[in-house]
């Protein structure tokens, strides 16, 4: 009877500590701060199709994080997404005629936008809006496009 005991208490021991473990875990790698930023300003893009990119994917440009996507919604009269993209205030001189692409990292990765610089010496401003934009590249799409041309390939 006390070995039992001494299992169950043990047993509930560790699947205790299991958990506080999870949970050290899970407050270490996930930070609310670096979502939610004062010294921000707020730029909006359109994009015919934006694939799987969801809010708080980040906004990069030359490879590094420069903002995170608020919000996605569908304009019902100009029937495109419109991007919401939260711009840290130290990056304030991007050019006004820069494009924005729907980027994946890596092959099967997650999807973020991309900012490529252009040639204004005017800059992007709170309130702003892209005009250059690139949708993403759906991979369901392309395979469909191949399947097809190849299919109608002449068998010669």
């Amino acid at each position: 009877m006390q070995q039992t005991r001494a299992v169950e208490i043990s047993t509930g021991l560790f699947v205790f500590l299991g958990f506080a473990a999870l949970f050290f875990l899970i407050t270490q790698t996930t930070t609310i701060g670096g979502y939610v930023q004062d010294d921000t300003y707020e730029v909006t893009a359109r994009f015919q199709n934006v694939g799987s990119l969801k809010v708080r994917s980040p906004v990069s440009m030359a490879g590094v994080t420069i903002g995170r996507v608020s919000s996605i919604e569908f304009d019902p009269r100009r029937l495109d997404a419109v991007v919401t993209m939260r711009i840290e205030n130290r990056y304030d001189q991007i050019p006004e005629d820069s494009d924005a692409s729907i980027l994946t990292a890596g092959l099967l990765g997650s999807q973020y936008v991309g900012l490529q610089p252009g040639g204004s010496d005017m800059y992007l401003e709170d309130g702003s809006e892209v005009l250059f934009t690139q949708s993403a590249v759906v991979l369901e799409n392309l395979i469909g496009k191949f399947l097809v041309n190849m299919g109608s390939g002449d068998d010669e």
